[in-house]
């Protein structure tokens, strides 16, 4: 299993973080001990002081693919979701200073929050969904699908051109704007279309 990341889908995210808009998804990849143990607190690692939670859809694909074309791209999924990508912001801009890679700041341990599971049947429109993120109980992150630069279905068609996609795997489909920084005995809540798919404690 493989968790890909599409950095900077989102036009007010890419504002508050004063980065240029791509021509194209930015990919990164976490790997799989990045999962943070399902009901285990999140603990802020020892080289970081500044670590934000960023929200995001997330996609299960169900069987392998590649060189999907985007009109099939629906063919590949039955399950939608809802997680945090957990960032060191003051290790990652080191790394992009230096123009290095940033897996340091994004694949360590427990970065990677999956929430609960809901199948694709329950919603109406995959480009219309409202989701969440609460910070000791005040909306941090609110966001709609709808705003997302490319949608679920041409992200799955666009990395895997470079990726073979296999069952299990989960694609991270960008924050919107309202990212900020932890700190200990915050308490998050993330919710799709109301529904809570997953709460954590920060340690």
């Amino acid at each position: 299993m493989k968790i890909i990341c599409i950095g900077r889908n989102y036009v007010d995210h890419i504002a508050e973080l004063n980065n240029e808009k791509p021509s194209e998804p930015v990919v990164f990849i976490k790997p799989d001990s990045a999962v943070l143990p399902k009901e285990q607190d999140f603990y802020i690692p020892e080289f970081s002081q500044d670590v934000h939670y960023e929200v995001e859809v997330l996609v299960k694909i169900k069987k392998v693919g590649k060189h999907i074309d985007v009109n099939f791209a629906k063919n590949y999924y039955d399950e939608i979701g809802l997680g945090i990508d957990f960032t060191a912001r003051d290790l990652q801009a080191q790394l992009k200073e230096k123009g290095l890679p940033w897996e340091k700041a994004k694949g360590f341990d427990g970065a990677a929050v999956v929430g609960a599971w809901l199948p694709k049947s329950h919603f109406k429109d995959l480009n219309n969904i409202n989701f969440q993120l609460k910070k000791n109980n005040e909306v941090v992150q609110d966001g709609n699908t709808g705003l997302m630069i490319w949608k679920i279905d041409e992200l799955i068609s666009y990395v895997s051109r470079y990726f073979m996609l296999k069952k299990g795997d989960i694609i991270f489909t960008g924050t919107p704007a309202g990212v900020g920084k932890v700190k200990a005995e915050d308490y998050l809540v993330g919710t799709l279309e109301n529904t809570e798919l997953f709460s954590l404690n920060i340690k």
